[in-house]
């Protein structure tokens, strides 16, 4: 019975998989530069392969935000789930990580545990996402151009290109498994184990990966197809770095909020006047808002089923 427990979690991972998957070889997929069955595998074997090796470090970031039972972790969870769905049905962005943070806190603060000083680590790699990931790739851009364009035949630009595309949507998945695993079972970190709780993780997101991703990678590639293949990949680089170093700090941040850092970046390298301010408006609502959603609704939540 207690296993059912634990789906708000896998289901979760899967969600995660079939949507962040897309910050990663989306655009590569919707230009033709890789097949979507070949960039799911890759995706789904790398994730996985991150999770394990390096998921642990923001798995016990998550579970160090407050003690966790199996029913608050799964309360926690379906928050989390709730307030992603409904974001997304308004086409608001979101970042997992913030609506897991969200309904955590939300819970914490009707047991009265919080350590607000992890809480205060993990905001300031928040804000510290989108910035990083401007300034990768701002530089990235301009120093990658300069030997770019060394490569005079057209065939071999492309074939960099392609081979670009592959590597660094190897890395991105490895990265976001790294990352963004404690988003899915990080408050089942004290229960589990955090090794365990990453592979169980890791594995829910690539299976969101290998069933469901392929509609929204289109979606993603073609809404900065504005972009030249060579910013594309740029772009990736620079959110896949920024993701894997915040694992490194072992700090869920979102992949969303990295890649449009890394394009504005490259954008601004190149001289492209990149930013909306209304999609910037949208964006920022989205990271202030899904927090706040969360903890607003996980705490009926827990109210109503444990109380």
């Amino acid at each position: 019975m207690e296993i059912i427990l634990y789906f708000p979690g896998i289901f979760m991972g899967w969600a995660l998989g079939a949507n962040d998957a897309a910050n990663v070889f989306g655009t590569a997929v919707a230009n033709s530069m890789v097949r979507f069955r070949t960039a799911a595998i890759l995706s789904s074997i790398f994730i996985t392969i991150g999770a394990i090796l390096e998921g642990y470090r923001g798995i016990e970031t998550i579970s160090s935000i407050s003690s966790q039972s199996l029913v608050s972790a799964s309360i926690s969870m379906l928050a989390a789930a709730i307030s992603v769905t409904l974001m997304t049905r308004l086409g608001i962005p979101v970042s997992t990580s913030q609506a897991v943070v969200g309904s955590i806190i939300g819970i914490g603060l009707l047991r009265n545990d919080v350590n607000w000083g992890i809480l205060l680590k993990v905001f300031i790699c928040w804000i510290a996402t989108p910035i990083a990931a401007i300034g990768i790739g701002f530089l990235a851009y301009r120093v990658g151009s300069h030997f770019f364009r060394k490569i005079k035949s057209i065939q071999k630009q492309d074939m960099v290109l392609k081979v670009g595309a592959i590597l660094f949507g190897i890395y991105g998945s490895y990265a976001l498994g790294a990352n963004n695993v404690a988003n899915v079972s990080g408050v089942f970190g004290d229960i589990l184990g955090p090794r365990m709780a990453a592979l169980v993780g890791g594995l829910s997101i690539s299976l969101g990966v290998a069933t469901y991703s392929k509609r929204v990678m289109m979606t993603v590639g073609k809404k900065i197809i504005e972009l030249d293949n060579f910013s594309a990949v740029v772009a990736v680089f620079s959110e896949s770095l920024v993701v894997w170093l915040f694992a490194l700090v072992g700090v869920p941040v979102s992949t969303s909020q990295a890649i449009v850092g890394g394009v504005v970046g490259a954008g601004m390298a190149r001289g492209t006047a990149m930013v909306n301010r209304r999609e910037v408006s949208r964006i920022v609502f989205g990271w202030l808002g899904t927090p706040a959603i969360s903890c607003l609704v996980a705490v009926p939540l827990y109210l109503i089923l444990v109380r």
